[in-house]
C-alpha cells in the first residue's frame, strides 16, 4: 500500500499553506502557535479570511458553502490549519449549530441563519442544563 499523497494532494497541501501564510495575520498565527489567548476581533478576523476564500466550512454541503472534497483534502486542511497556526473556524458555528440547522432546519432557518453562520455574522453557542446536578438554573 502507497501512502503518499499524490502530486494533486500535495499541490493542494502547498496551496493551502500559501493562502494561510500570505493572507492570516502573522500576529494571530504567532499567538496560535504561542497558545495565547485570541481575542473575539481575532477570531473573527481569521475566520472571515478562510470564509472568503471558502475554507471556513468546507465539511459542509456544497449548497451551503461546503467543498466537494475528498477524506484526504479534509485531513490535509486540518493539518495545515494546525501546522500554520491558523484558528479553526468557530466550532459551535461550524461543527455543532450549523450541521444541525441545515439538516433539521425549516427552509426559511436555513435561509436565514446558515449563511451568517458560515460567514461569522453570528456568534453561536449552546447552553447546557443539568437539572439536578448543580448547573441547571433550577438549583440556583
Amino acid at each position: 500500500m502507497d501512502l503518499r499523497f499524490s502530486p494533486e494532494e500535495n499541490k493542494f497541501r502547498d496551496e493551502l499553506r500559501t493562502f494561510f501564510r500570505e493572507k492570516v495575520p502573522a500576529e494571530i498565527r504567532g499567538k496560535v502557535m504561542e497558545s495565547r489567548h485570541l481575542s473575539k476581533e481575532e477570531l473573527v478576523a481569521s475566520h472571515k479570511v478562510l470564509h472568503a476564500k471558502g475554507l471556513a466550512v468546507p465539511h459542509w454541503p456544497k449548497e451551503w458553502g461546503g467543498a466537494d472534497w475528498t477524506p484526504v483534502q479534509h485531513y490535509i486542511y486540518t493539518e495545515e490549519l494546525q501546522f500554520n497556526g491558523v484558528p479553526q473556524p468557530l466550532p459551535f458555528n461550524v461543527s455543532m449549530c450549523g450541521p444541525v440547522v441545515i439538516a433539521f432546519g425549516t427552509d426559511e432557518q436555513k435561509k436565514r441563519f446558515v449563511p451568517r453562520m458560515a460567514a461569522l455574522d453570528d456568534w453561536w453557542c449552546q447552553g447546557f442544563s443539568e437539572p439536578g446536578a448543580g448547573s441547571g438554573r433550577a438549583s440556583l
